[in-house]
């Protein structure tokens, strides 16, 4: 590998949240740990996959939700900082770190290091009306959305939509505290609408959207470091195979595709809005229009982003912590062809897409390489620990997923 790591400066793992089934955060924990990096990480106990992994130093067990008070957070995470004794890279997996960390950049830069940023942008960028309002002042293709205030906008809507529809929750805050929705759903009438709608309270937290149809559609990803001057030093483009739940959910398989076309619409994005840090970003491409729309702005890691890694070694994560300790990140072409595979939920997600009408045309008809998610040679505890975990509750969650997705694909 034509560089090293800095060994003297450990990397967290920054999780709020219950949900310990987490490969993004395994992945981060492995790609920094095989650098000799020492990694620590927040877990909800001691028998998560990324607790056992062998690259894991310590696990912080700190139970959370993702909606306590700031302060509570950050002085959580500053005790953290002090066990640690050193200064410490910080890695958000979720929303919710990345904006607690942006906008309490002074209380953690003590202990911590991360990529300063504009205090209120990542927050922007995780709602989706702010992340709407960002496209249209700088002139990026994203979806037609309506932000209803109240039952009687959703009426006015529902009377001259073209349906289907698509709700989502407005605020990313909102997922795991008082959902309207529990994830992107597809609604098929304005019945449908309205009968939804009478359970989202006077002031409906949603944010209805145009619905691509997945005949004229395929689904893209842009990863990225990106750097104080906002400019990406290490940037990737890969096409979605496949989502669990079924075309609204995490990545289940994906292949590395050069895109230029899609590298250039991202580069100029994070430059014209003043990004820095680690980017995650969802695009569905328009065959109707020949448009890329933006669908989602993700300011942290992304949990498949182990799919993308340059010639050099290089992923987003490693970009992040050589930057941040004053390190050169080399130059790279990714490894075009390569394939992410996450084996928990691409079995399922594969019965469910063989009738859905999707297809991706730019997908490599073979794999130059696999990457899986859980079982790694190296590292092979996380893989048996998610097998013990996903066996009943698990299995009983996705379910519980498709079930949802499938009422939303039909409501109406």
């Amino acid at each position: 590998m034509p560089f090293e790591a800095d060994r003297e400066v450990p990397g967290l793992i920054v999780k709020f949240g219950g949900y310990p089934l987490h490969h993004g955060g395994v992945g981060a924990i492995r790609s920094l740990g095989r650098l000799g990096v020492p990694m620590y990480a927040i877990t909800e106990d001691r028998c998560t996959p990324a607790a056992s992994s062998r690259y894991l130093r310590r696990a912080f067990v700190w139970p959370t939700s993702g909606g306590e008070d700031p302060g509570h957070l950050v002085e959580g995470l500053l005790r953290i900082g002090r066990r640690i004794g050193r200064p410490t890279v910080l890695v958000p997996t979720d929303e919710e770190a990345a904006v607690l960390i942006a906008e309490h950049q002074d209380a953690l830069a003590g202990p911590f290091l991360f990529p300063r940023v504009e205090p209120g942008l990542p927050r922007r960028l995780a709602s989706k009306q702010g992340l709407h309002g960002l496209c249209e002042e700088h002139g990026v293709p994203s979806p037609e959305t309506a932000f209803p205030r109240s039952y009687d906008d959703i009426a006015a809507f529902a009377e001259k939509a073209r349906f289907p529809v698509v709700a989502k929750n407005r605020e990313a805050f909102v997922r795991r505290s008082s959902p309207a929705v529990r994830g992107t759903t597809r609604i098929a009438t304005p019945e449908g609408l309205l009968a939804l709608a009478r359970g989202w309270g006077e002031r409906p937290g949603v944010i209805l959207q145009e619905y691509l149809p997945r005949e004229e559609a395929e689904d893209w990803i842009v990863h990225a470091y990106v750097d104080r001057d906002s400019t990406p030093r290490a940037l990737f483009t890969g096409v979605k195979v496949r989502s669990w739940p079924p075309h609204a959910g995490m990545t289940a398989h994906a292949y590395v595709v050069d895109n230029p076309e899609l590298a250039d619409l991202a580069a100029r994005f994070v430059k014209q809005i003043g990004f820095t840090g680690v980017i995650d970003l969802d695009l569905r491409f328009d065959r109707r229009d020949g448009r890329y729309k933006l669908l989602d702005f993700n300011p942290r890691m992304g949990a498949q982003f182990r799919l993308f890694e340059s010639d050099s070694g290089v992923d987003v994560v490693r970009a992040l912590h050589l930057d941040l300790t004053g390190r050169r990140v080399p130059e790279g072409e990714q490894r075009a062809g390569h394939r992410y595979v996450v084996e928990n939920i691409d079995l399922p997600a594969l019965l469910a897409y063989r009738r859905s009408g999707y297809t991706t045309p730019h997908a490599p008809a073979r794999a130059s390489g696999t990457e899986l998610a859980w079982f790694a040679g190296d590292d092979p505890l996380p893989f048996l620990t998610m097998l013990g975990r996903f066996v009943g509750p698990g299995a009983a969650h996705l379910y519980q997923l498709w079930r949802t997705n499938r009422r939303g694909a039909t409501t109406g």
